[in-house]
């Protein structure tokens, strides 16, 4: 049984696109052709993969003024920040630049007498479920490595970004990768869970809420799937007594803010020495005060509207509550807030982690602040959540970054920046944030198994 997908632009609450979802016995048949095709695919040369790999890439960056515009539409990001084509194909320009080296065997001897090594074959069949909020470069951090070591894909994107998936296919396939090599589908979850659980896939990739990571997991449950989860996030940003105060105001606060707060690195609470705590929420205040919230397709828009209105009301709500537990807002109702996909950036000191803003996801544009005496009390509220994917720390000695970063709970942890993903090193978290290793030669090693060779001659 099929049903509908719809994207609800946030511009306007306007139906923006639809797609009917493929039944059970339509979503196997795609799964028997990319097993099939995935055969021939592993065949070719890697420097064929790699090449047909980054021809799709290019295709892409061929219209990226589209890219930007149906962005906007389909989840509110301002068309002035130009789509997502730097991320990706910086991100799939690294992983190419090292599939070499990373997919080289391990040779452990090579003598008259035996041949032993270590090679990586690809798991065969590969699932990615993407989220909307930066839906180009989430994909592609999986997509590119998988088709390069081998495998086949199968793209299964968020409702609220339904263009994006064809978008990608319809690139990949016209610069030559086969049609189903890699593979744009519309799926509901009941029909995705029984894809995983009838053992489908060799891996499933999944960038999501918790409860959808859940999911997957559940659904792999017996199958020994290999599932890679990055989930939610409530990542802190800890401004020291020698940090530049400028650089760290600046950074975070556009951490906290841009794409609305919708970033899955985004900072969601920021901890600052007291000795520079009123002079940063001085300074954060007037950054957002000089903000646009208005139509992301008009130029002058630097904050535009939340995916969806149940977003917004689920930030609206943690506000309130902060507020009426004691917190202040600092940032006065925005005239273009209309009470629905349209909300209002706000910071909030006061603040405690007994308030939801300060515990539980946001993943929009409100960040609160709190005043800490110094290392071991920033430390303890930083490893205070039940997240752990970034941690940003400002200061101007680098080994007391490196002593602090050892003691906090988290996947990645910056010093005098934020909010980045650099495709040379791992992408991953812990706690529930999942488990994963996205991007750097560990991103290889996920979409791929080792395999084992040990020949002796007679």
């Amino acid at each position: 049984m099929t049903r509908k997908l719809e994207c609800i632009s946030p511009i306007d609450g306007s139906v923006y696109a639809t797609r009917d979802t493929l039944g059970i016995d339509h979503a196997r048949e795609a799964v028997a052709r990319l097993r099939i095709a995935q055969k021939e695919w592993a065949k070719r040369p890697l420097a064929d993969r790699i090449e047909l790999v980054m021809a799709g890439v290019a295709k892409i960056g061929e219209n990226t003024e589209r890219m930007a515009l149906e962005l906007a539409h389909q989840m509110g990001r301002p068309v002035r920040y130009g789509g997502e084509f730097g991320g990706f194909e910086e991100r799939a320009s690294y992983m190419a630049s090292i599939a070499s080296e990373a997919l080289t065997p391990v040779i452990i001897e090579d003598s008259e007498n035996f041949l032993r090594k270590i090679e990586r074959e690809p798991h065969g069949t590969v699932l990615v479920v993407a989220p909307w909020n930066y839906p180009y470069m989430t994909a592609i951090n999986t997509v590119a490595p998988a088709l390069i070591a081998g495998n086949a894909v199968m793209l299964k994107h968020a409702t609220q970004t339904l263009l994006v998936g064809e978008r990608m296919a319809e690139a990949f396939h016209e610069a030559g990768v086969p049609a189903d090599v890699f593979q744009n589908v519309f799926l509901d979850h009941d029909t995705t869970s029984s894809l995983i659980s009838e053992k489908s896939f060799g891996f499933v990739n999944f960038t999501g809420s918790v409860n959808g990571g859940k999911a997957m997991e559940k659904a792999a449950a017996g199958t020994f799937t290999s599932v890679s989860t990055e989930l939610g996030g409530k990542d802190p940003g800890y401004v020291m007594d020698d940090a530049d105060l400028n650089a760290a105001v600046d950074t975070l606060i556009d951490g906290a803010m841009f794409n609305s707060g919708q970033c899955c690195c985004g900072i969601e609470r920021i901890y600052v020495h007291e000795n520079l705590y009123d002079a940063f929420v001085e300074k954060a205040v007037a950054i957002v005060n000089g903000y646009k919230l208005g139509n992301p397709l008009d130029a002058e828009t630097t904050i535009g509207p939340m995916a969806h209105v149940r977003f917004a009301q689920e930030v609206r709500e943690q506000i309130a509550e902060a507020v009426d537990a004691g917190a202040t807002a600092h940032i006065e109702k925005f005239e273009e807030d209309d009470g629905g996909a349209y909300l209002s950036p706000q910071i909030l000191t006061g603040v405690n982690h007994d308030m939801r803003v300060m515990r539980e996801e946001s993943f929009g544009p409100v960040v609160g602040i709190m005043k800490v005496s110094g290392d071991e009390e920033a430390v303890e509220l930083m490893n205070d959540s039940q997240f752990g994917l970034t941690a940003s720390l400002w200061t101007s000695d680098r080994d007391r970054a490196q002593r602090i970063g050892e003691q906090i709970e988290t996947g990645t942890v910056f010093m005098n920046r934020a909010d980045y993903l650099d495709p040379a090193l791992c992408w991953s978290g812990c706690k529930d944030t999942g488990r994963g290793a996205g991007l750097s030669v560990l991103g290889f090693h996920a979409v791929t198994r080792p395999k084992s060779y040990h020949l002796k001659k007679v």
